[in-house]
C-alpha cells in the first residue's frame, strides 16, 4: 500500500533531520527557502489548509494534502502534527514519487 511506503519515508526523513513540524516552525522554514515539500494532513482545519496553501504559492513550495493528522503524525513519531515539511530533495522528491506513482517533482 503506498501509505505505508509514504510513512516510511516520512519516518526516515524525521529520523534523518530533515523533516520540520508545527505550523510556525514550518512557516519560518518556508520564508528561509530551507523548504522542499510541505505535506498538509488532510483532516486539518479549513484556516490551516488555507493559510499554507497560500503560503506555498507564494514562496514556490511543493505542497501535498495528504493522510489525516494521526497518520502522518505517527509516521514521524509525535503528536498531533497537521503540517510537515521536508528540509530534504531527495526525500521530497521520493515521496511525492510514492503519492503520485512513480512522478517525481522538479
Amino acid at each position: 500500500m503506498e501509505q505505508n511506503k509514504v510513512n516510511g519515508l516520512l519516518g526516515l526523513a524525521s529520523k534523518a533531520g530533515k523533516v520540520i513540524c508545527g505550523s510556525d516552525a514550518v512557516e519560518e522554514a518556508i520564508l528561509k527557502k530551507k523548504v522542499k515539500l510541505i505535506i498538509i494532513a488532510t483532516d486539518s482545519s479549513e484556516k490551516t489548509k488555507q493559510k499554507f496553501l497560500k503560503i506555498c504559492l507564494e514562496n514556490n513550495v511543493n505542497y501535498k494534502l495528504y493522510g489525516t493528522v494521526e497518520e502522518n503524525s505517527k509516521a514521524i513519531g509525535k503528536v498531533n502534527k497537521a503540517i510537515i515539511a521536508i528540509k530534504d530533495k531527495n526525500f521530497a522528491d521520493a515521496i511525492m514519487g510514492k503519492i503520485y506513482g512513480g512522478d517525481t517533482i522538479g
